[in-house]
């Protein structure tokens, strides 16, 4: 039997009726319509006989997706932009992108090899030694070492795990 809200009722029982649909089945389909007594009707069968304005909704699960990075990783990378100086130098350099790529954290890559960047290291640092990680405008290491990395984007305030995927992973190719 449709379930018929009065206009006054208006967000209430369209959140009733959201909740009561998600919660029995995801993705369902709903009808909204004005019947013959021009009453605002929404329900999960489609009208019979006379209605007005009708339109379709899908509603899906209740929950709330975003496809973008979490408040706490948008807020530290705004006011904490993090860059990492750079270059072929093997297993040091690589732990350092593994380390910002498992947090999640968005990151400049700056390779020294390229003599504008040196100049800026140079700048930075006072040396020409590679990998560097700069946290906003203060916060600089000079070297690998996990532990102070962590210390500082904790202290920035980039979130210890990485953001969510938004998208399946794909099966590793034989």
């Amino acid at each position: 039997m449709p379930r018929i809200v009065s206009p006054a009722a208006g967000f209430a029982g369209v959140l009733a009726l959201a909740l009561a649909a998600g919660a029995a089945a995801q993705d369902r389909q709903v009808y909204r319509y004005i019947d013959a007594d021009g009453r605002v009707v929404y329900s999960d069968r489609a009208p019979t006989g006379v209605a007005k304005d009708l339109q379709t909704k899908r509603i899906a699960g209740n929950t709330i997706e975003t496809s973008g990075p979490s408040l706490a990783l948008q807020q530290a990378s705004e006011r904490y932009p993090v860059t990492l100086y750079t270059f072929e130098c093997g297993e040091p350099c690589d732990q350092a992108v593994a380390l910002l790529n498992r947090r999640g954290v968005p990151h400049t890559a700056l390779n020294v090899e390229d003599p504008n960047h040196a100049i800026r290291l140079e700048q930075l640092t006072g040396e020409k030694t590679a990998p560097v990680l700069q946290v906003g405008d203060k916060l600089v290491a000079k070297g690998f070492a996990e532990g102070q990395w962590h210390a500082m984007l904790d202290q920035a305030g980039y979130p210890r795990t990485p953001p969510r995927r938004t998208t399946p992973a794909q099966p590793a190719s034989r």
